[in-house]
């Protein structure tokens, strides 16, 4: 994989070998935080495209999957932050066969009333899989830090649930 890394670096169009890979995974992640199908697959796009375009600041490829999400969450934070463009209110889809957890379930309600900062950090390290080291590296944020960040979000989730057991 080193070898995608230097030749992508030189221009050539392995660039897909090295991220496609993680694009569903980065698709779930802008969902997780922008919770609209539509406008997760226009982030992972421009972020596709913002990676492509600075390839040449990954270093190795085996940090390729923590260096496309953390482009990806950037691009969904920008985009929660510029919402000019939605000025027209189209219905809400909900995505079929979605395994992460809805706003009909217990558990769906009390992640939706978190911020998308600690829905993110949740997401990353219990549905994807990630470790603290990559979560960390997604969020901006220390091995350590993230670890805090999941911990704090998680105790955040257990008042909503101990309610409804």
């Amino acid at each position: 994989m080193e070898q995608v890394v230097n030749r992508s670096h030189a221009g050539e169009a392995d660039f897909d070998a090295l991220v496609g890979p993680h694009l569903e995974a980065g698709y779930r992640t802008a969902l997780a935080i922008l919770r609209n199908p539509d406008e997760a697959h226009d982030a992972v796009q421009e972020a596709a495209f913002k990676a492509w375009r600075r390839i040449k600041k990954l270093n190795e490829a085996s940090s390729a999957r923590a260096w496309f999400l953390a482009i990806v969450a950037n691009q969904c934070r920008s985009m929660r932050r510029t919402r000019w463009w939605s000025v027209i209110r189209l219905p809400h889809v909900e995505p079929g066969g979605q395994d992460f957890p809805s706003d009909a379930t217990d558990i769906g309600r009390a992640i939706s009333k978190l911020p998308h900062e600690d829905r993110l950090a949740l997401f990353l390290h219990f549905y994807l899989d990630l470790p603290m080291e990559e979560v960390g590296a997604v969020l901006g944020l220390t091995a350590a830090g993230a670890k805090t960040r999941v911990y704090r979000a998680a105790k955040k989730l257990r008042p909503d649930l101990e309610m409804t057991a």
